[in-house]
């Protein structure tokens, strides 16, 4: 397994492509120079000794050279060993609500935004438990399976937005179904499901799917992102807005939060509500009734015992640059005298 333990390093890489790039022009540029000088037959006489293709292989080597120390500064590292490490942690699945109605601005910057950051902060106080990822409007979809994998939880999560379920609504029943599908194995009573949404349930089925995940022993907790006043729903057009959703009377819907829905819902799942305001996201709550569960145990392949390899590239790179300084720009003197083109002195 290869990893760098200095990837911010590898950024420098993009200085090959401007080195590569300035040498060609250097060369051409040279070219052009020495054209003006004189008759051209006259000028490839009196420069018969240098040679026309070194001075390209000198570029290469020092562009190689240079990639290769950059290489070395990432300090490449592998993996020797594949060991399972024993984790206790509970499953953790968080169904969230990107409908056009979580881009109600009650909550700043937006409902959607703001649950996407609480979710980020969650994902950094967890330790040994694992996340996935549902979205869901008027259908559900698995954004992120269940995993251990932190750093690939932050990545999937910065993708989300109100565009990538076609299907406008809030089917809070599809989703809850749907993250009761997507757990891993049989024990339920290490599984929480968090549902983050605005609680207007346009199908009405989350009672049911709330009943039915407490019967199967998941936890179920509410955060109500919005307020009861409401807000309404901006339009965007290119990135910008242009108005606000409107009914079909020309009046500007106003998105409100379906409080006594998501306490219901949070009540029939054995689970807590919590209302998001400005100044809490209400997940510290959740993560406080989570750390009271049992803990599952399970186990994680991880490549253990990694070993440096920094020393390959520093060294190589160094010699081939160490090449490029003693390498001058006169033809071989053995290559001269075999006279491949048979020319006559």
């Amino acid at each position: 397994m290869l990893r760098f333990a200095h990837p911010e390093f590898l950024y420098l890489l993009a200085v090959i492509p401007v080195i590569l790039l300035t040498f060609v022009y250097m060369q051409l540029r040279k070219k052009k120079a020495i054209a003006k000088m004189g008759e051209p037959g006259l000028m490839k006489q009196l420069s018969a000794d240098s040679s026309s293709a070194k001075p390209w292989l000198k570029g290469a080597l020092v562009s190689f050279g240079i990639m290769l120390l950059i290489t070395g500064l990432a300090n490449p590292q592998i993996g020797t060993k594949l060991e399972e490490v024993k984790r206790e942690g509970v499953d953790i699945i968080i169904a969230l609500d990107v409908s056009n109605s979580m881009k109600a601005e009650d909550i700043r910057p937006n409902r959607l935004e703001r649950s996407k950051q609480a979710i980020s902060r969650l994902i950094d106080q967890l330790e040994n438990d694992r996340i996935g990822i549902v979205v869901f409007a008027g259908q559900a979809y698995v954004q992120l399976p269940i995993t251990a994998d932190f750093g690939a939880a932050k990545l999937f999560l910065s993708t989300i937005d109100t565009d990538i379920i076609p299907t406008q609504g809030t089917d809070i029943g599809a989703a809850i179904e749907l993250s009761m599908k997507s757990f891993v194995g049989n024990e339920n009573k290490y599984k929480s499901l968090i549902l983050i949404t605005d609680g207007e349930d346009n199908e009405g089925q989350g009672l049911e799917a709330a009943k039915a995940a407490r019967e199967a022993g998941v936890i179920l907790h509410a955060i109500g992102m919005g307020t009861e006043n409401g807000a309404p729903i901006p339009v965007y057009k290119n990135g910008m807005q242009i108005d606000f959703v409107k009914d079909r009377n020309g009046s500007i819907v106003l998105s409100r939060l379906d409080q006594v829905t998501l306490e219901k819902i949070a009540a029939e799942g054995k689970g807590i509500f919590v209302r998001a305001s400005n100044s809490d996201d209400g997940l510290n709550a959740v993560l406080k009734e989570i750390s009271k569960m049992d803990k599952k145990a399970f186990g994680t392949k991880i490549y253990s015992g990694y070993e440096d390899r920094f020393q390959y590239f520093i060294g190589g790179g160094l010699l081939i640059l160490l090449l490029e300084f003693f390498l001058s720009n006169q033809k071989s003197k053995w290559l001269k005298r075999l006279n491949l083109f048979g020319e006559k002195p």
